[in-house]
């Protein structure tokens, strides 16, 4: 499938360089593109080798070494032995810190994410980071790769957007770390943000 032309730039490696929860909130608004199908960001978590939450907390395994970097690369994992989840890996080579891609707002392909999810509800089709996985054809083949280069494509966002922000969701550690990241007003959220 041919890939889908954006207008904004595509980010680089090093646009990941920093800790996950700087580069969390820079990637709402992004267009995130596999193969030509996806859309924009609307939700994400970032995650660091110092919280209790994250899978490089214990250390390099052979499961989570793409987490360690360098950064601008895919860590894809299996989630609750179902579902394929990618985490896009920040910081420096070695340190262990990625941001989930929670949800995005399905534009690019939509026929193709319909047709991968069983489901025509667009709202659903990309409002979990499983369903993210399955609608954009994520596979453990991407595990590692660098996020600027084919099948990937992650434009910046066009214009600065409002965020909201909060503790992450459907985890059992460290909840009270506010490193939750949304579009303002998105209905293709996961989950509403609580009202501070």
């Amino acid at each position: 499938m041919t890939s889908t032309v954006l207008a904004t730039p595509l980010l680089k490696p090093h646009d990941f360089a920093d800790d996950a929860w700087v580069v969390a909130p820079r990637l709402i608004g992004a267009s995130l593109l596999i193969d030509g199908v996806g859309g924009r960001i609307v939700e994400v978590e970032a995650y660091d080798r110092n919280d209790p939450a994250a899978h490089s907390y214990r250390g390099p395994t052979p499961s989570n070494q793409a987490m360690f970097g360098p950064p601008g690369r895919a860590y894809v994992y299996r989630s609750y032995g179902i579902h394929l989840c990618l985490n896009i890996v920040c910081r420096e080579a070695g340190h262990g810190a990625g941001v989930l891609i929670r949800a995005i707002e399905p534009e690019f392909g939509i026929d193709i994410m319909r047709q991968r999810r069983g489901m025509d509800v667009l709202r659903q089709l990309c409002a979990g980071p499983g369903r993210v996985g399955q609608a954009l054809g994520i596979s453990l083949n991407m595990n590692g790769h660098t996020v600027d280069h084919a099948p990937f494509a992650l434009h910046a966002a066009p214009s600065p957007v409002d965020i909201v922000q909060g503790p992450r969701i459907g985890i059992s550690k460290a909840v009270e770390r506010p490193w939750r990241f949304g579009l303002a007003g998105s209905r293709f959220l996961s989950r509403p943000f609580k009202a501070s």
